[in-house]
């Protein structure tokens, strides 16, 4: 009996060593992973080390006279708990925070409520684009907000009383536009790509696209080291720095003040003859530089609107139109370089009407019985151009446009750079078909192709590409160049580009171009007044256009274009009334300032640009068609006359500051020219109808 006892003595006691035994390693098992939890953890206890970020900038966009048109700038925002603010003390944060920020209290107190009405207790970010300046004020408010009691200590989940403040935390870049609506839409707009929490901006158009990655921010600096107490990094031996590396700056060849004058000078262009658009371009014709590239429809980068999305798209080069008679002097040009005719060949002229095909005619608006090749361009005859393009097979007609860079990329540095369209060669080979390109219909082509192509009249027939970006520049101060994707072009020989050289003086001289006269200067052009077409017909609606270019005896050649987009004012659509007029007004300014040098002085006599009343012109009307010729250049300069004394009238009256910036405009006086009458032709009568 003692001895079971014994044994169930033993046993429990056996059982209670192994229970202990078992406690003390699920005790161990627990130390131990508590242990390596702890290790692998990350501990929020403060560390030896610290660094300090500084994220890179996006380039800026400078100005040919060292103007800043386009840089970027860190935002911030402002962030606070809802629950933190002594109610009894929130109106007094909102009026402070109002001060310091800039940002309405009406706005600030809807902040603070949700969809339903009810008060937030969590973050509320009160706002997300706070620049720099604000930024410091703000965090200097923040300290006082502190001081005056204005936040309270709240719990978090796990029970522990936490101060919430008012934070500032750096969340982005933006890019600014300081000058506004200038040298758009050529800058273009940026919108925003996400980096994690930090925003930055993305080119969509214009220079901020097209280089878009090499102005981008390259690389984020930091400064990394050991802290004090305080948590400041220690600047010892052991610190290490490492330098941001920002995007590039484009540095441009547009020198702001010229180009504010042309647009200014086009706003008060687009109300006279009331026009959708009107576009220009000055460019070097030796070079390429681009002076000024400039367009009647601008907005701000920085606050685009609804009535500002048909501005977005430059039509520089990303709007394919019919030119027009402006494609007369390339075909001629072509037929020069080939040798089938010379500036002197005579042509039947039929007295503006001929015969092609049963049912089509090809009309010209002044009457000549027969001319030579100069006057064919002079008086811009579509019958003598249509017979000289029948020199030409269908192949070399199509080449030589090719040539010139018709219906290709023009390489100017522009986000878009349209091709165009040429009939294909199966059709060029047909007679009507070649007759209707020679002229410029049939065919569709940019601003920025012809801009090219009219340079290699200036330029012994290099067409060279046209050029906005001069260079580009890193911080330690080191220049890069790029080079077009699309290069000069041998257009056309020497010989035949001279012989149109000469040819486009004329025009100015005696011809459409007449108003473009400048005494002391060479300059020389081509009008080109051609139809839209809406829905598959050519309605009374015009693109006006005049190209050419204007030389000083001391060496300064300067391309220039010009382009009117459906002006409204009665016979405002002919160029000879408002691309010619415009062009002019260029030269006025570049003889301002100083970049041509006219031979005897300034002149300052400039084409008006009064648009003459309803009545008036009509009366003219009628009579040119009664009478001959004489009488009717003596309408015309009754009419001048007239202009010339409402002009000193006008000028008598007080000027605006903003007068100042632009070209001061007198009647021109008397000239020799026979004046073209404005007739009322239906849509498919005017097809041909570019004078």
């Amino acid at each position: 009996m003692n001895r079971k006892i014994q044994n169930q003595a033993i046993h429990q006691r056996k059982y209670k060593i192994t229970g202990l035994f078992l406690i003390l390693i699920i005790a161990m098992a627990i130390f131990l992973s508590s242990v390596l939890k702890t290790i692998a953890s990350e501990r929020n206890i403060p560390s030896h080390n610290t660094t300090i970020y500084d994220r890179s900038f996006r380039g800026s966009i400078i100005s040919a006279d060292e103007y800043t048109l386009s840089n970027s700038q860190k935002t911030y925002q402002a962030v606070i708990r809802g629950a933190s603010i002594d109610p009894d003390k929130k109106e007094l944060f909102i009026k402070l925070f109002s001060i310091y920020s800039g940002i309405g209290q009406k706005e600030l107190r809807k902040k603070f409520k949700d969809r339903k009405g009810r008060e937030i207790k969590g973050n509320i970010i009160l706002s997300k684009s706070i620049t720099s300046r604000h930024a410091m004020q703000l965090r200097s408010l923040a300290y006082k907000l502190r001081k005056l009691g204005v936040f309270r200590s709240i719990k978090n989940r796990n029970g522990i009383e936490v101060l919430y403040g008012l934070d500032i935390i750096e969340n982005g870049e933006t890019r600014r536009f300081p000058l506004k609506d200038v040298m758009s839409p050529i800058l273009g707009y940026v919108g925003k790509k996400s980096d994690g929490r930090y925003t930055r901006p993305e080119g969509k158009k214009g220079l901020e696209r097209k280089y878009e990655k090499h102005i981008t921010s390259k690389k984020n600096g930091y400064f990394k080291g050991k802290r004090d107490v305080i948590g400041a990094v220690i600047h010892d031996k052991n610190s290490i720095k490492m330098q941001r590396v920002d995007g590039l700056d484009l540095h441009l060849n547009i020198p702001l003040a010229f180009q504010r004058r042309v647009e200014l000078m086009l706003d008060s262009m687009k109300r006279s003859i009331d026009a959708d658009e009107i576009i220009v371009g000055v460019m070097e014709s030796k070079t390429g530089k681009v002076l000024s590239l400039a367009s009647s429809e601008r907005y701000d980068p920085s606050h685009i609107t609804q009535k500002d999305i048909p501005a977005l798209n430059p039509k520089f080069s990303e709007y394919p139109y019919e030119a027009g008679s402006v494609i007369k002097p390339i075909t001629l040009a072509i037929a020069l370089d080939h040798k089938v005719v010379t500036p002197n060949s005579w042509f039947k002229t039929y007295n503006g009407r001929f015969q092609i095909g049963k049912r089509r005619w090809i009309t010209d608006d002044e009457k000549f019985d027969s001319l030579d090749a100069t006057d064919i361009i002079v008086h811009s005859s579509n019958i003598g151009i249509s017979q000289i393009s029948w020199r030409l097979t269908g192949k070399e007609f199509r080449d030589g446009l090719l040539k010139f860079g018709i219906a290709k990329p023009s390489g100017i540095d522009l986000s878009r750079d349209l091709p165009g369209q040429l009939k294909p060669l199966y059709l060029l080979d047909n007679k009507m078909h070649r007759a209707n390109s020679s002229y410029g219909y049939g065919m569709m082509v940019t601003f920025a192709q012809l801009f090219k192509a009219y340079s290699a009249f200036n330029n012994d027939g290099v067409a060279v590409t046209p050029r906005i970006v001069n260079y580009l520049q890193d911080a330690k101060g080191r220049h890069y160049t790029l080079e077009p994707k699309v290069g000069n072009l041998k257009a056309v020989g020497k010989k035949a580009a001279r012989q149109i050289h000469n040819i486009l003086l004329e025009v100015v001289k005696r011809g459409t171009g007449v108003k473009a006269q400048y005494p002391g200067l060479e300059v020389g052009g081509k009008t080109g007044t051609a139809h839209i077409a809406k829905h598959g017909r050519y309605v009374r609606e015009y693109h006006s256009s005049f190209y050419g270019f204007a030389n000083d005896k001391k060496g300064h050649k300067y391309t220039i274009g010009v382009l009117v987009v459906r002006a409204k004012k009665r016979y405002k659509y002919f160029a000879s009334q408002s691309a010619v007029p415009t062009f002019r007004r260029i030269i006025d300014i570049l003889v301002e300032l100083d970049y041509l040098e006219p031979e005897g002085g300034i002149e300052v006599v400039s084409p008006e640009i009064k648009v003459p009343s309803a009545s008036s012109v009509s009366t003219a009307v009628q009579k040119s068609r009664k009478t001959k010729p004489s009488a009717r250049k003596k309408v015309n300069i009754r009419s001048r006359k007239n202009e010339a004394k409402k002009e000193k009238k006008r000028n008598t009256k007080k000027k605006s500051v903003k007068s100042l910036f632009k070209i001061e405009t007198q009647p021109k006086p008397k000239t020799n020219v026979k004046p073209r009458p404005a007739k009322n032709k239906s849509p498919h009568e005017m097809f041909d109808d570019l004078f």
